[in-house]
């Protein structure tokens, strides 16, 4: 009775463990490494006769992709893609930074992703894959980070699908940015003349300076 108590509680917790570790529910497969939510394999878009192409991207997060936009602070290495339509996208998501970063696109059919949303997430430094099929319309897509601040400081990107329907803004290195730094200098008349008075003001002091110590 003993030894099937024991087996009992061991298969119980190696089950517990597994379940712990990479849950996988309807559209959804999360675990200690992050979540993948809403993601379509096979369901074809309205207007879509079949899956027309699979295509493999990788799209990688990290701080090291905001060096070139000034003002931000995360990024990634791509911010504009651009798919055919009825069209499997097979997505590998990888985190260079050891903090939590996310790509989700937004606006999709919400007959086959609730809330019209795709979302991959990484709590740490990492990697995962996910897919979704483009639907049979020419629409361009915000795709982003929805961790505070993450956005906001250049965590976004747009995905166009059979040409996009244009660009979105503030995008970084396609539309701009909206709170870009700006660290060159100002050559307004105000500027030159409150520079041209500092120079005299204190070419003035040195030469009193100069003046009182030599007496």
């Amino acid at each position: 009775m003993m030894k099937v108590g024991l087996m009992l509680l061991i298969t119980f917790g190696l089950y517990s463990s597994a379940s712990y570790s990479e849950m996988n529910h309807a559209g959804m497969r999360m675990g200690e490494w992050g979540m993948v939510m809403h993601e379509n394999i096979s369901q074809l878009p309205q207007s879509c006769a079949k899956i027309e192409g699979v295509q493999d991207v990788t799209i990688k997060a990290g701080r090291e992709y905001a060096k070139k936009y000034p003002g931000t602070i995360f990024g990634y290495d791509t911010h504009e893609f651009s798919f055919p339509k009825c069209t499997r996208i097979n997505f590998t998501f990888i985190n260079e930074d050891n903090i939590r970063h996310q790509f989700m696109i937004h606006g999709l059919p919400t007959y086959l992703h609730p809330q019209g949303m795709f979302h991959m997430e990484l709590y740490r430094e990492g990697e995962v894959k996910g897919s979704f099929i483009t639907p049979n319309s020419e629409q361009t897509y915000l795709a982003h980070c929805d961790v505070a601040q993450h956005m906001e400081k250049g965590m976004k990107a747009q995905v166009k699908v059979g040409g996009g329907s244009g660009n979105l803004p503030s995008i970084p290195g396609i539309s701009g940015q909206l709170n870009q730094d700006n660290y060159g200098f100002d050559f307004g008349a105000i500027n030159i003349a409150l520079t041209i008075v500092l120079l005299l003001v204190g070419f003035v002091f040195c030469m009193f300076f100069f003046v009182w110590r030599n007496k």
